[in-house]
């Protein structure tokens, strides 16, 4: 019997908890009881040691219908992100708490019948609120006024309600939405999906349906600017900086979009607070919005995520509340091809990080537990895609579009790139184009947590075309560090030792014909607690330099200890 048949899952019951028979005598030893933290509940878990975390999501898949690939599992402030490691790996012990976080798809089918027997449907994103829901069928049906009031078992809905939050706590829910004429909306769940019948009153004066506006799937009327006033301006620290055109145009429309009384929409993927911004007619997605704040474990986080204790991020290595600085901090290093990034000319980098910039942002569709106050971020311009990596097998993905983004994640040391924050997207020639996104685990303080998921695509094994050698070879970190320097950010000794180390070795391994696997392969563990190559690397040089060192004779140190490395897999 495997060890993941012997993991169990079961409700929690509120006379007592009894949660599993006996385990066998050979395992009991080993087994651990965890608790499963879901939205509005606690599930007792119970675990061998020697389980996989692959096993764990399994079973969680098995018994509450959750696929593995929408679940991350978050335990002491830390993801639990490789699912090959074992229970005892990550230091699991009895009545330990894992947060289970869901990522969903976006889109929700709402289909409405109207009272005089027309029907139609139109999709809305599930993070959308309902507010807009309401927007929505009031241009669908000239009976209904946009300013009804929308009641959930008697009891007023808020306008920021979430679609999500009323499919999944709601299933069974009637919805009533009263207008001027006391004319409601009755909800029922049809699968997955809503199903709203308008019921009108019987007055001679109601007007009968308007076929035209029935038609129309995605027209959006534009709901009245609120009251407080919204801010969005680039926070710039040298005033020798300038934005460049496209940043500039990005920042302008969506400060249109806010004070057109379009309110942002939260994300309903990642553990932190993404928001989705409107251009002014409130059809367009321009940008998304990563408040500080909102960061995964930081005070203001929305997916109800503890606190950290030590102001460690949930990759190791990486700090809460800095993710948004490493967002633009990445698109700063994506240089284009020509040579080094100048932030007031080309804005399209090698591997194509959407153009980032740090700004302030003043609106009350945040998450402002404590009272609305001004937040600062990364705002990233949205990028059209059909889906990420995620969706569809690596297979049909290009080389070279696999390759710019293994030479991004290997120089800024990313500990967190999975499929699912690469984009796939059509370029201007109709051919496959991958767009990365999500930088805000890069330049961390140590290489503990360096994750690449396309080590495990077949592209990985393929040499470097001379084109993207050339581009390594332009690569200088000192010009790097000088760089976010300039623009603001005097990155930390740690991320800049990170930095250097990483992108000599990328340097070095390039030019001895190495493959984004080896290379790869020497930046990642295998396994939590076995330290990769390039850990083993950073000590031996640790060890070999006298006490007061500089950094120059350490990396010296780590040179050399590279070049000998490297033979072993030549």
């Amino acid at each position: 019997m495997s060890s993941a048949g012997l993991v169990s899952i079961v409700p929690v019951r509120e006379e007592g908890m009894t949660f599993l028979p006996p385990l066998l005598p050979e395992h009991s030893q080993e087994s651990i009881l965890l608790f499963v933290a879901m939205p509005d509940s606690k599930v007792p878990m119970r675990v061998l040691e020697s389980d996989s975390i692959e096993s764990v999501k399994l079973r969680i898949q098995t018994c509450k219908g959750i696929f593995r690939r929408n679940q991350k599992l978050v335990c002491g402030g830390r993801e639990l992100a490789r699912s090959k490691s074992l229970v005892r790996d990550y230091g699991l012990s009895d009545g330990n708490v894992l947060h289970l976080v869901l990522r969903f798809k976006d889109l929700q089918v709402i289909k409405v019948r109207t009272c005089c027997g027309k029907e139609f449907e139109f999709q809305v994103e599930r993070s959308r609120d309902v507010g807009y829901v309401k927007r929505q069928i009031a241009e669908r049906n000239s009976e209904v006024v946009e300013d009804h009031e929308l009641l959930l078992n008697g009891k007023p809905i808020e306008d920021q309600r979430l679609i999500n939050d009323l499919s999944k706590d709601n299933t069974d829910a009637v919805i009533h939405l009263f207008v001027r004429k006391s004319a409601k909306i009755r909800g029922s769940p049809v699968g997955k999906n809503f199903e709203l019948s308008i019921v009108a009153p019987q007055q001679n004066d109601v007007r009968e349906c308007d076929a035209e506006r029935v038609s129309k799937p995605y027209d959006y009327v534009p709901r009245k600017a609120p009251e407080k006033e919204s801010v969005l301006e680039p926070v710039i620290i040298n005033p020798k900086t300038e934005l460049p055109l496209e940043i500039s145009n990005m920042i302008n429309a969506t400060r249109e979009g806010l004070d057109q009384g379009n309110y942002p929409i939260r994300s309903l993927e990642g553990t932190g607070g993404a928001y989705f911004m409107l251009d002014s007619s409130g059809t367009k997605y321009l940008s998304v919005f990563k408040p500080a704040d909102e960061e995964p474990m930081a005070e203001n986080n929305p997916r109800g995520l503890p606190l950290s204790e030590d102001g460690e991020g949930l990759k190791k290595g990486t700090r809460v509340g800095e993710g948004a600085l490493r967002e633009c901090a990445v698109f700063l290093l994506d240089h284009p091809k020509s040579g080094n990034r100048s932030f007031s000319g080309e804005t399209r980098g090698f591997a194509g990080v959407p153009p980032t910039v740090y700004v302030k942002c003043l609106h009350e569709g945040f998450n402002h537990p404590g009272g609305v106050s001004v937040k600062t971020g990364s705002l990233q311009m949205f990028m059209e895609n059909n889906g990420s990596c995620e969706d569809m097998g690596p297979g049909a993905f290009p080389v070279e579009e696999v390759h710019k983004i293994a030479v991004l994640d290997m120089r800024v040391a990313n500990a967190d790139r999975h499929a699912g924050n690469i984009l796939v997207s059509k370029g201007e020639d109709g051919g496959t184009v991958l767009i990365p996104i999500d930088h805000g685990y890069c330049l961390p303080y140590n290489f503990q947590d360096c994750t690449f998921d396309w080590l495990y695509w077949p592209q990985a094994r393929k040499p470097f075309s001379i084109d993207t050698l050339e581009y390594i070879r332009s690569m200088d970190a000192e010009e790097d560090i000088a760089l976010l320097k300039f623009y603001g950010w005097d990155l930390p000794n740690e991320c800049a030792r990170v930095l250097r180390i990483s992108t000599m070795l990328l340097k070095k391994g390039a030019e001895k014909g190495l493959t984004p696997f080896i290379i790869g392969n020497m930046m990642c563990r295998e396994t939590v607690r076995r330290i990769s190559v390039v850990e083993e690397i950073v000590e031996e040089a640790l060890d070999s330099v006298l006490p007061g060192s500089s950094e120059g004779a350490f990396l010296d140190s780590v040179s050399s200890i590279i070049d000998r490395r490297l033979e072993d897999y030549l």
